[in-house]
């Protein structure tokens, strides 16, 4: 099977010395009358939706022959969903009417050529051993089947496991296409030149935005450098187009890219300029490139989404309780050790030297060492935040700073009333000083007796403590919560 789909291989890569020895009609390498390509391209415009969808908007200057005729238009994404194609005449759109519309996606291959053979003449090129010579021989064969492996008749033998290399077709068949296309009826009562514009969803092409924090020594300011990340596994090429992305969730239908159409619309890492502008588009953000660009089939194209330097952030060192009497039935008497996490937070404002509205990504968070080299220190991923929302990194959970944690006691005062006392005791091995925030789930109408640090009611059913610990120090937080059930 192998020799066969080579042989086959061989003869489209030839091109019209293998195929088109006769009058067939014109491969999609050369288009004939009644087709458009890119070379008649004269605008693109690509936008581009975090769901793995895309408009394109693409127009051409074309010509129209009067009357009823059939237009080819080729070099459009091979994942385009056809219930969304719109096309219109921008010269004229009262005298071009569309009357119908074909989208031909039976591609060229040569297995499928191979099929569509089934019953016709094959130029053979097999090779013939001779007395230890090796001769090419040229045979014609008729195809008589081709089930897993053709069969041919040549002559008056029924051949199969022919030791061709290479097979030669007289001409494409025109149900097969190179490339995607679609095929309109048309209809033109004015006159044979017009501006025209194709719009259509298609799929595999997506974005997502990624950002690099990098955090001064200090821990008090950092910069902030947001990209976007653009997908293209469309099938085709988008060359000087005009790029729109767009930041939200859209309503879609699973079943189908089904529905009307919406509106008419760093492998480098090298900063993009000018950067991208943002605006409020229906309930969702457009961002919209400064410059055209092209995004190339089967590429992952990066360009600069947003910059900022010395932004204020805020390290926070959180322990969080959870939601059960802490005992442990390994150990008893032993004390729970609960993970401390670091984040780093701060806010996306404008006075700040952000706020923009931040798209839903990854943030990947950089510190600079003593040395000198910056070091990656952990990511999270963000969702869609607007302008001055507060953002929560987590990069981890601290090395140097451990939390254990002992109820000390339990008594029953009442009828579903029962006093909890809880030790948490906090270490920091660091040489700086830390403030630990502590969070501890309370169940039931509680009332707090008595707590050796600050807290707050944070929730119905929760309270925050502050815990400053020294620099290799030791802080025990000690409360104790009278809860009815």
């Amino acid at each position: 099977m192998f020799r066969y789909v080579l042989a086959a291989t061989l003869v489209l890569s030839l091109g019209a010395v293998l195929v088109g020895h006769g009058a067939g009609r014109p491969s999609a390498q050369t288009p004939g009358p009644g087709s458009t390509t890119l070379d008649d391209q004269v605008d693109l415009g690509v936008t581009v939706y975090n769901s793995d969808i895309a408009l394109v908007r693409d127009v051409r200057q074309i010509q129209l022959p009067p009357g009823n005729s059939d237009l080819r238009f080729v070099d459009i994404a091979a994942t385009v969903n056809p219930a969304t194609v719109h096309f219109r005449s921008l010269t004229d759109p009262s005298k071009v009417h569309v009357l119908e519309q074909n989208y031909e996606y039976d591609l060229l291959d040569p297995d499928k050529l191979l099929h569509k053979y089934v019953g016709r003449d094959v130029t053979v090129i097999r090779a013939r051993q001779d007395q230890g010579t090796t001769t090419d021989e040229t045979v014609r064969a008729r195809l008589l089947s081709y089930n897993g492996a053709p069969v041919w008749q040549i002559g008056s033998d029924i051949v199969t496991g022919m030791p061709a290399y290479q097979f030669r077709f007289p001409e494409l068949p025109d149900s097969l296409y190179t490339r995607p296309t679609l095929i309109w009826t048309l209809d033109n009562t004015g006159a044979e030149r017009h501006r025209v514009e194709t719009s259509y969803l298609a799929g595999k092409l997506s974005w997502n935005a990624d950002y690099v924090l990098t955090v001064a020594r200090d821990d008090k300011a950092a910069d902030l450098d947001g990209w976007v990340t653009l997908t293209n596994g469309s099938g085709t090429s988008f060359r000087n187009a005009k790029l729109q992305l767009v930041a939200g969730d859209v309503n879609r239908v699973r079943a189908a890219l089904e529905g009307k159409m919406v509106g008419a619309m760093r492998s480098n890492m090298a900063p993009a300029a000018p950067p991208m502008a943002e605006e409020s588009f229906s309930d969702y953000h457009l961002y919209t490139l400064g410059r055209k660009t092209t995004i190339n089939n089967s590429e992952t194209k990066q360009v600069s989404l947003l910059g900022a330097t010395g932004v204020p952030i805020l390290k926070r060192y959180v322990v969080d309780g959870q939601a059960f009497y802490y005992r442990s039935a390994q150990h008893p008497g032993a004390p729970l050790k609960d993970s401390v996490q670091v984040y780093y937070q701060f806010k996306n404002e404008e006075r700040g030297g952000l706020g923009l509205p931040m798209p839903a990504g990854v943030v990947r968070v950089f510190q600079a060492d003593s040395k000198g080299g910056v070091q990656f220190v952990g990511e999270d991923r963000i969702t869609h935040t607007p302008k001055d929302e507060t953002l929560d990194v987590k990069i981890g959970n601290a090395f140097d700073v451990v939390c254990e944690r002992k109820q000390i006691d339990f008594e029953k005062i009442a009828a579903n009333t029962y006093e909890f006392e809880f030790e948490i005791t906090l270490r920091n091995h660091k040489t700086a000083p830390v403030s630990v925030e502590v969070n501890e789930p309370v169940g039931g109408t509680w009332r707090m007796l008595s707590a050796s640090h600050t807290w707050t009611k944070t929730d119905a059913w929760a309270a925050r403590f502050t815990v400053p610990v020294a620099a290799d120090g030791t802080a025990v937080l000690k409360y104790r919560v009278r809860a009815t059930f």
